[in-house]
């Protein structure tokens, strides 16, 4: 028996009830006295198990409440252990300051665990860094809220402001799934108001409560993926158009390798120009990643696509003129 196993056996053979006797525990274990102590000042330092020695019983066993206890990271291997770092370290990048509190924990006992295999976990941290571009301030309680809201099941009222509108609606709806792209979250659910699957920013929440007497609503996963991995982006519903996109022999060294929709078809041209096809529900979001191409890309169709990407253009040159 190796000592990982060994130490995981400890937590069938301890409870806070009864207390086993050292020569109980080395002979169902195969171990000598000195491997019993050494493991009991792991379990208690290294994995914080808090294994007691109770005189009066003649035994140890573990310290009162805790006899569900678990003892986590112990059979992980050193390689397991820097992977879990490293998801940690990605996470709390992923929203700065909404879930360190939560993580510190976490944090501190994979410092421990990795410190026994000669690995600095703030120095792997600092090995890696995550650029965020474009991210918007989100309000914690909000995060908080929807996050709880959408794996508990639970209704949540809230107040959106529609950045296009200018308008501020409340409604109801029913949480299915928080999506984080772009370096934003966003959150899709189902509205009571409009009786349909709408996605929200949910920096763009000014108010939100989860209603914990209500359940939520859960729409079937094929139809969530229709509704909102159909079209290009972010935008939700069912693809209006195909757009057809010609990339300079240049750029398609960089675009050959993205991509843009799962959906999505591509050529290469004699020249070296690459053509991309893909479908889009709402033109708004991939008239902007045409646009940051300037003169590298050309639109092939739809007809209406290439107007609006000419009027932008048109209108961005008059500003410098």
């Amino acid at each position: 028996m190796n000592e990982i196993d060994r130490l995981y056996r400890y937590k069938s053979l301890l409870t806070s009830r009864h207390a086993v006797a050292s020569e109980e525990l080395m002979a169902t274990l195969g171990i000598s006295i000195a491997t019993l102590k050494r493991d009991m000042a792991r379990l208690r330092e290294t994995l914080s198990l808090p294994v007691v020695y109770d005189r009066l019983a003649g035994g140890y066993r573990l310290a009162p409440g805790n006899t569900r206890r678990e003892l986590p990271g112990m059979w992980l291997t050193p390689q397991e252990l820097v992977a879990l770092v490293t998801l940690q370290h990605l996470l709390s990048e992923l929203a700065p300051g909404l879930l360190g509190h939560k993580l510190a924990p976490l944090r501190e006992r994979l410092a421990h665990l990795l410190h026994d295999i000669d690995i600095d976990s703030l120095g792997l941290a600092q090995r890696m860094r995550v650029v965020h571009a474009g991210q918007r301030r989100l309000p914690p309680q909000a995060f908080d809220t929807v996050a709880s809201a959408t794996l508990q099941r639970k209704r949540l009222w809230l107040r959106h402001f529609n950045r296009t509108t200018g308008q501020r609606v409340e409604r109801e709806v029913s949480p299915q799934q928080l999506v984080h792209y772009r370096d934003n979250w966003y959150l899709d659910a189902w509205c009571h108001l409009r009786e349909d699957l709408r996605s929200f920013s949910v920096d763009a929440l000014e108010r939100c409560e989860m209603l914990t007497d209500t359940p939520a609503v859960d729409v079937p996963a094929e139809q969530l993926k229709r509704a909102t991995q159909a079209g290009y982006g972010i935008f939700s519903g069912p693809p209006i158009a195909r757009a057809r996109l010609r990339f300079t022999p240049q750029r398609a060294r960089w675009v050959r390798g993205e991509q843009w929709h799962p959906d999505q078809s591509a050529q290469v041209e004699p020249d070296g120009s690459y053509v991309l096809e893909l479908p889009y529900a709402d033109d708004r979001e991939l008239l902007g990643d045409i646009l940051r191409h300037g003169p590298d890309c050309e639109v092939l169709a739809p007809a209406e696509l290439r107007d609006k990407v000419a009027q932008a253009l048109h209108q961005a040159w008059l500003r410098y003129t």
